[in-house]
């Protein structure tokens, strides 16, 4: 699968395209409303930002309880319950009166069951899409976020001046509920990729188990530590440059959409295999030019190339997908979305930290420089050489595995000669 037409004419790829996008939509335009309501009722910007993204930590709090259910729940019953769930909660915080601690108690809860979203979605999509389409759609769906995002939050601002917040978050509801009929009425039924009943320590279980795999651990920290570190970079724009910050993010939206449509697109799959550490070194090699301060129009184009890099995680996930039993793919794929959202928060904490003591231009520079050092200490274990062929088959093991067959899930070593 080469072409975005053949991606398309993919049984339920479009239903499912759809419901992600309306998802992101929802997600953004009512983010924007909350935290406008949560800044009108308390003036705390910390608050604020907390209303916006702090959903996206609680996803720390779901990685280590619920994960376990993306592959234990029909993927149709969970595209469609999400979605109807923030629905519920969204309409909820704009009723007038809501306390402040209320709204954050429903945005704990929503942030908690997202965490099975990105698993079961793109669990899905690796059972809708053969093989070889897994990456392209991918890319497809991260360009969607992106582009979606950016006429979400445009959306939501005309929305918040001529509805209210309080509007803005019920047209929010509306767009999670349209997410969910879109899911349910665009999907069809399939039962789930495992058997048994979700529960904490199925979750726990099964994490220790994709950890237990050399390779798997690799990929794990590909994906999550150098991308975080970059993010953190990311988020001392503002600092660096107040006033152009804007152009720095989006200079940054289109190197990422570059690089997703490269890979996605053109780049074949032999070429594929070795290419995650060139592009996360590109990630994070522009970054290190910033210790000369360099003038707005040098920094844009750094920014643009950097980014092309984010592109690394659509290989990296591909790798992923074939280290990992099908029956674990979507509680594999949400163990990434959460681990990586995780590490982008430590990489903004650090980055601003580092900030407060020196410059915003040296600690973009050093945690560029700790990025690129973590990168060439994973090298060896993302590359082909030690791995098991790509092509071999998937080992299948038992829903509840026991300490002995979790062993025959790692990737066999090779003997030297």
């Amino acid at each position: 699968m080469r072409t975005y037409r053949e991606l398309f004419r993919a049984p339920e790829f479009a239903p499912l395209f759809l419901t992600s996008a309306l998802h992101v939509a929802g997600h953004t335009v009512s983010g924007l409303a909350l935290g406008t309501l949560i800044y009108a009722a308390t003036g705390s910007p910390l608050l604020s930002s907390l209303a916006m993204f702090g959903p996206s930590l609680a996803q720390l709090i779901g990685a280590t309880t619920l994960l376990s259910a993306a592959d234990r729940i029909p993927p149709r019953a969970a595209l469609a319950g999400l979605p109807l769930a923030f629905a519920l909660g969204t309409a909820a915080q704009a009723v007038p009166g809501m306390p402040v601690a209320a709204s954050f108690s429903v945005l704990l809860a929503l942030g908690v069951l997202a965490s099975l979203g990105g698993g079961v979605r793109y669990g899905l999509l690796s059972e809708v899409l053969a093989k070889d389409g897994y990456l392209l759609g991918r890319s497809v769906l991260n360009m969607s976020t992106g582009i979606t995002q950016i006429c979400g939050y445009a959306l939501g601002g005309v929305l918040v001046s001529l509805l209210s917040p309080r509007g803005t978050l019920l047209a929010g509801a509306a767009l999670y509920l349209a997410s969910a009929g879109t899911a349910w009425w665009g999907l069809r039924r399939r039962p789930p990729r495992a058997t048994g009943r979700p529960s904490v320590a199925a979750t726990w279980r099964t994490n220790s188990l994709l950890w237990s795999s050399r390779a798997r651990r690799s990929v794990y920290l590909g994906l999550w530590v150098p991308n975080g570190l970059v993010v953190g970079c990311e988020s001392l724009y503002v600092p660096y440059a107040p006033h152009e910050a804007g152009l720095l993010f989006a200079c940054g939206a289109v190197g990422m959409l570059a690089g997703d449509t490269t890979m996605g697109r053109f780049v074949p799959q032999r070429w594929r295999r070795r290419l995650p550490v060139p592009m996360l070194a590109l990630l994070a090699s522009p970054f290190l030019l910033f210790a000369l301060r360099p003038p707005l129009p040098l920094a844009a184009g750094l920014v643009t190339l950097a980014t092309v890099g984010f592109a690394a995680s659509l290989l990296l996930q591909e790798q992923l997908l074939e280290l990992t039993p099908e029956n674990l793919s979507g509680h594999a794929l949400g163990l990434h979305a959460s681990g990586m959202l995780a590490m982008q928060g430590v990489g903004a904490t650090l980055a601003g930290a580092v900030a407060e003591r020196t410059s915003p231009a040296t600690a973009m520079t050093l945690i560029a420089a700790l990025s690129l050092t973590v990168t060439l200490s994973l090298a060896r274990g993302l590359t082909p050489a030690g791995r098991r062929h790509p092509h071999a088959p998937r080992e299948h093991p038992p829903t509840a595995p026991s300490p002995a067959p979790a062993r025959s899930l790692r990737a066999p070593r090779r003997r030297r000669p």
